[in-house]
């Protein structure tokens, strides 16, 4: 196993939430149904949390219906919402595609003279979650949407999260009915990464950190067939953001095809990097998903189909 350096000591945490909390609910990339909007906000008010809904969270771009405003309205939402005082976390509703078009449009500078807060969310917040490890150096948080399926309709999904944003010294240890060793192994590093699609298409931008190096770095995607997860990977690869990754750990699939046949393409792919590889820790796209901190530090083991942090996830 990798031994623990000063680059291993992870981010900072944000504090854990209590009951009375208000929480900001924002849409920096596709539409909301409001529907499953409500039902998510449902959800954190039944834990006693207060739910602030963005003013654009069901606003719709002019043209591009893909989003769920314009750049400047969800860029606005985030930022706003970041700089509230009386806001305790930012959770997205949902992802789609859309955050790489706000980032640039936010006042980062801003947002780092306020007390840490917490981030939530999975997918496209994958560049959201990157710039507030780069430029806050805060811990954050790829878990469950507010308008999430998994999160409206699998009770283990929410309860997961619940456990992670009040009790976070009760999921120290993260592991799934599927995960297992790709590459044996055990390593020590810092928790990073997301949607693999979405960290290739980072690869080149100005706040984009050189490389991975010293993380333990987490990886899934959703309907992208073998030969693109090939792609996404090789962009990765000779982007040189892989260079120096102490281990890797797979979450979720879904629409990628085959399972034996992702295998094969990661195994191809990331193998000959000669860290462990961890198959299926169930966080992502899937119908059930666990919250798994970034900026942390963490052991992986493989062999064991576990993922240990250092550290609960929030103070």
């Amino acid at each position: 196993m990798a031994t623990p350096s000063a680059a291993s000591s992870g981010l900072t945490s944000p504090r854990r939430l209590v009951p009375g909390d208000r929480v900001a609910v924002v849409a920096p990339s596709g539409p909301i149904d409001p529907d499953r909007l409500d039902a998510g906000c449902a959800l954190f008010r039944s834990w006693g949390l207060e739910p602030v809904v963005a003013p654009h969270v069901l606003g719709a771009h002019p043209r591009l219906r893909h989003f769920s405003g314009t750049d400047a309205e969800r860029a606005a939402d985030f930022q706003q919402a970041w700089l509230d005082p009386g806001i305790a976390a930012v959770i997205c509703a949902r992802g789609g595609y859309g955050a790489q078009r706000v980032v640039d449009l936010v006042d980062w500078t801003a947002l780092s003279a306020v007390p840490p807060k917490v981030l939530i969310g999975f997918s496209d917040v994958t560049v959201l979650h990157e710039q507030v490890a780069q430029r806050l150096g805060l811990a954050s948080l790829y878990g469950p949407m507010a308008a999430a399926t998994s999160f409206i309709t699998d009770p283990g999904t929410a309860e997961h999260l619940r456990r992670t944003l009040f009790e976070p010294e009760t999921v120290r240890i993260l592991t799934g009915p599927e995960a297992g060793p790709l590459v044996p192994g055990r390593a020590h590093g810092v928790l990073a990464g997301g949607c693999a699609s979405v960290l290739a298409v980072d690869r080149g931008t100005p706040s984009a950190r050189p490389s991975f190096a010293g993380s333990l770095l987490i990886l899934e995607d959703v309907n992208e067939h073998p030969y693109q997860l090939d792609r996404i990977l090789t962009q990765l690869l000779r982007s040189g953001a892989l260079e120096g990754v102490r281990g890797v750990v797979l979450g979720s699939w879904e629409g990628c095809g085959a399972p034996d046949r992702v295998r094969d393409v990661i195994l191809e792919r990331l193998g000959p990097l000669e860290i462990p590889i961890l198959w299926e820790l169930g966080f992502g796209h899937g119908p059930s998903t666990l919250t798994v901190p970034l900026g942390l530090p963490a052991v992986l083991d493989a062999d064991a189909g576990t993922l240990t942090l250092d550290l609960p996830a929030l103070v």
